[in-house]
C-alpha cells in the first residue's frame, strides 16, 4: 500500500479511531473496576441508545436488575441511586461503542465519496468491520454469562477474550494507519529484530490476556505484597484447583504467580530489543530515533502494575480510589505498549527483504 497525499485524512480518521478505541476500552476497564457490567440486562441496538428519560423507565430497569443473580447474591442492598450510578458507566460504555460505529460508517462513506478509497484499502476495511462486529457479539456473551446461574460476575475467560479482541481492533486499525502515514523508505530489514518483536508481543498477548484474568477474577488482593507473591516466589495453592491445567485460568495465585514473572521476562526481552536497535540500525532510521519509548514504556507499565498491588488493600465497595486509578493507568500503559511494538514490527517490515542490515 502505497502512501499518498489523499490517504493521510483516512489515516487521521483511522488514528482517532484508535483513540476512541483505547478510550473504549478504557470505560470498559472502568465499568469492571466499579462492577457495572451487568446493570444493563438487554442488548438493545437502537433503543437503548437513550437511557432511562423518567422514574418510572428508571424503575423498570432496576426491576431487570434486581432479577440478576449479582443483585440477589452481592448488591441486594442497592437504592435506586446506587443502581444509577452502575446503570450510568455501562450505558457509556455502550453508547460509546455505538459512536465508534457511527465514526466509522460515516467516515468511510465520505471517503468513499471523495474517491480516497483505493482498491488495496477495502480488504482492510472488511477487516475491520467483522472485528469490530465479532468485538460486540463477544462483548454481549460475555454479558449474558454473568446474568444466569449463581454468577455475581462476568465469566473471566469470556472477559478476557473481550479484551483481547479489543486489544487485536486497535492493533490492527493502528498498523492500517501506519501503512497509509509511513513510506517503505523509513522502513529497515532485520530480520533478528523482527523475530524478537514478533516474540515480544506474543508475550505481551499472553501478559495482557492474563492482566484481564487478574481483572476477571479480581484477583489483586489476593497477593497484595511485592516482590514475594504472600511472603514466598513461589506461593502455595498455586496448583490447588482440579483439573491440574484450570489452575492457568481460574486460581488467583498461579494467575499472579504468570502474570508477575511475564512481566520481569518482557522487561527483559525489551531491553534487550532496544539495546539491539541501537547497536545494529544506523543513525538516520526512523526506528533508532525513537527507541526511547521501548524502556519507559516497559518501566511505566512494570511500575503501575505494582502500585496496583500494593494498593489492592485499599479496595472499597462500590468505591473509587488510589486502587482504581492504578489498575485503570496500568491497563491504559499496556495498551500503550502494545502500540509502540506494533510501531516497531511495522517498521521491521518490508515487502522486498532481500538485504540484512
Amino acid at each position: 500500500m502505497n502512501v499518498h497525499k489523499s490517504s493521510r485524512p483516512v489515516a487521521m480518521w483511522l488514528l482517532a479511531g484508535v483513540i476512541m478505541l483505547i478510550v473504549q476500552i478504557a470505560l470498559g476497564g472502568i465499568t469492571r473496576l466499579t462492577g457495572s457490567g451487568l446493570s444493563i440486562t438487554k442488548w438493545e441496538v437502537i433503543t437503548g441508545t437513550l437511557p432511562p428519560l423518567n422514574a418510572a423507565e428508571w424503575q423498570h430497569e432496576f426491576q431487570r436488575y434486581q432479577q440478576t443473580p449479582q443483585y440477589q447474591l452481592l448488591n441486594n442492598d442497592f437504592t435506586l441511586n446506587d443502581f444509577k450510578f452502575i446503570f450510568f458507566w455501562e450505558w457509556l460504555h455502550r453508547l460509546w461503542a455505538r459512536l465508534i460505529g457511527v465514526v466509522f460508517a460515516v467516515g468511510f462513506v465520505v471517503f468513499l465519496f471523495q474517491k480516497r478509497i483505493k482498491d488495496e484499502m477495502i480488504v482492510p476495511f472488511v477487516c475491520l468491520f467483522l472485528l469490530g462486529a465479532f468485538q460486540g457479539a463477544i462483548g454481549w456473551i460475555m454479558v449474558a454469562s454473568g446474568l444466569t446461574g449463581d454468577a455475581i460476575y462476568v465469566k473471566p475467560t469470556r472477559l478476557a477474550l473481550h479484551f483481547i479482541f479489543a486489544m487485536l481492533t486497535v492493533a490492527y486499525t493502528f498498523w492500517f494507519a501506519l501503512k497509509l502515514l509511513i513510506p517503505q523508505q523509513q522502513k529497515v530489514v532485520n530480520r533478528p529484530l523482527k523475530n524478537l518483536n514478533r516474540l515480544i508481543l506474543l508475550l505481551l498477548a499472553i501478559q495482557l490476556s492474563y492482566g484481564a484474568l487478574m481483572a476477571g477474577h479480581k484477583a489483586a488482593p489476593a497477593a497484595h505484597t511485592w516482590p514475594d507473591i504472600n511472603g514466598s516466589y513461589l506461593p502455595s495453592f498455586m496448583f490447588s484447583h482440579q483439573p491440574l491445567l484450570i489452575n492457568f485460568i481460574d486460581n488467583p495465585i498461579l494467575i499472579h504467580f504468570v502474570h508477575r514473572n511475564l512481566a520481569y521476562l518482557l522487561v527483559i526481552f525489551i531491553f534487550i530489543f532496544w539495546m539491539r536497535i541501537k547497536k545494529s540500525l544506523p543513525q538516520h532510521s526512523l526506528l533508532k530515533r525513537t527507541s526511547w519509548i521501548f524502556p519507559l514504556c516497559v518501566i511505566l507499565q512494570v511500575l503501575l502494575g505494582i502500585f496496583t498491588v500494593l494498593n489492592s488493600t485499599s479496595i472499597t465497595a462500590n468505591g473509587w480510589g488510589s486502587f482504581e486509578w492504578m489498575a485503570q493507568l496500568h491497563q491504559i500503559a499496556g495498551m500503550v505498549l502494545m502500540l509502540t511494538l506494533v510501531y516497531s514490527l511495522y517498521l521491521l517490515t518490508r515487502k522486498n527483504q532481500n538485504r540484512t542490515l
